[in-house]
């Protein structure tokens, strides 16, 4: 009865549950530190507000009273061609592991990779045939 209690206490029972320990300690030291910094930065940073703070910036462009086109802000294709670069950057990123193991991943691999770029190539061409890509 001793024995099986002592076996207990030294963490046989869940062997497979200690090597999760440093994961989690990194998930609750990264939740501390993103609730630190934000709860302080109210505290510590300047409260002095102007104008040129409060007014929205538009990439360095000053937004003019009698804009040419919208609300005095950047043209809409700026910024869906910008999302439309991170988010194509974003998914090739997904190559490099590929890249790195393709030895080790063989046909399987080669198959999914294509598969992948297939759907990426869908996509693009879908975001051109859309007009996504044109600045007129």
């Amino acid at each position: 009865m001793v024995s099986v209690l002592a076996q207990a206490d030294s963490g046989t029972a869940a062997p497979g549950l200690k090597v999760y320990l440093p994961l989690v300690l990194l998930f609750v030291l990264a939740a501390a530190f993103a609730v630190f910094s934000v709860s302080l930065g109210p505290l510590v940073g300047p409260s002095r507000y102007n104008k040129a703070k409060t007014s929205a910036y538009e990439c360095g462009i000053e937004p003019s009273p009698q804009p040419l086109v919208g609300g005095g802000r950047m043209p809409v294709a700026y910024y869906i061609t910008a999302m439309l670069f991170i988010l194509f950057d974003i998914e090739m990123v997904f190559l490099y592991p590929f890249a790195v193991n393709a030895g080790a991943l063989g046909v399987f691999g080669l198959v999914e990779i294509l598969l992948f770029i297939v759907t990426v190539g869908f996509a693009y061409a879908y975001v051109w045939r859309r007009g996504g890509l044109d600045w007129n």
